[in-house]
């Protein structure tokens, strides 16, 4: 009885929405902001990829492409976790939770959205960039999203599709795969770990409520994600290092990331000592920063 009292009281709300809170809802369904930083790592890869001349429409198509590919995915996670996001403070908000959109708009949303996205990489891009489009949707919509409920190891799952996006940059803009998008790849790949762990562990209240398996949430102690902050950060430096010495970007560049590298480290191990959710908070604060100041200094410096 009680679902059933939720239910009408969502079909009153959604009936009660005007057009412009209803198209709000649709547009809050995007994640804008995670939509702009994941358009933002794109341009970035196209334009190292570029290397010459940058061909400006072609990086027009490649930011509506990606554009509508991150806004659908997202879209498709919100359908998804929508009973899981109605249990949790930080997204009890969210439109379906809230109410304000029924499942089966967001569904059709969505999949209209990662459609969209297919044929329009498909056509005015390239066959490959949209080929690593359907990853990302099988990898993160199929795979990661349903896995955070099962197990720790989804982080790892999700990191995948989650560093494709400086990849698949610098695809749309040669058409090929080289070994610098994926030293691209990596740089955001071993980034997410110390960021969403610190998210975990801020949250890790609400994802156990939620019956999320993050790693925070899993253990007692916080020792074993404390390790992995600081190691996953360890590793990044070096990785991030490489893009001045495979030619891609020069020494300005070189040092600067090693300088944003220790900071990183710095608070990753500030978190590991003290095990506290502020200094969770500053962390998941400083790798927000850290990943576009690093992207800009590479494209600003590159060779």
């Amino acid at each position: 009885m009680e679902s059933i009292a939720v239910g009408l009281k969502q079909d009153v709300a959604i009936e009660n929405l005007s057009m412009r809170e209803r198209l709000l809802a649709f547009y809050e369904l995007t994640k804008p902001r995670i939509t702009f930083l994941i358009v933002l790592m794109a341009v970035a890869g196209f334009i190292l990829g570029s290397r010459g001349q940058i061909d400006f429409i072609l990086l027009g198509h490649t930011v509506v492409g990606i554009s509508l590919l991150c806004s659908g995915v997202s879209t498709l996670n919100q359908y998804i976790e929508r009973t899981i996001d109605a249990v949790m403070r930080r997204t009890e908000t969210r439109p379906l939770p809230a109410g304000k959109l029924s499942p089966t708009q967001a569904l059709l949303f969505g999949v209209g959205l990662c459609f969209a996205a297919e044929i329009y990489m498909t056509v005015l891009i390239n066959p490959l960039t949209a080929a690593f489009g359907i990853s990302v949707i099988v990898g993160y919509v199929l795979l990661y999203t349903p896995l955070k409920t099962r197990t720790s190891l989804s982080t790892i799952i999700g990191a995948i599709p989650g560093a494709m996006p400086p990849l698949m940059g610098w695809t749309a803009a040669t058409n090929e795969l080289h070994i610098s998008a994926l030293v691209l790849f990596l740089i955001q790949f071993f980034w997410q770990f110390p960021h969403f762990l610190a998210i975990a562990w801020m949250y890790r209240e609400d994802y156990a409520k939620a019956g999320i398996k993050m790693l925070p949430v899993v253990e007692d102690d916080g020792s074993i994600t404390a390790r992995q902050m600081v190691l996953y950060t360890l590793t990044l430096i070096p990785v991030s290092l490489l893009p001045t010495l495979m030619g891609l970007s020069g020494l300005v560049y070189f040092f600067s990331a090693l300088i944003l590298g220790l900071i990183f480290l710095y608070s990753s191990l500030r978190v590991a000592r003290t095990k506290s959710r502020q200094e969770a908070r500053h962390l998941m604060l400083v790798s927000v920063l850290y990943l576009p100041v690093l992207f800009v200094l590479m494209i600003v410096n590159r060779q």
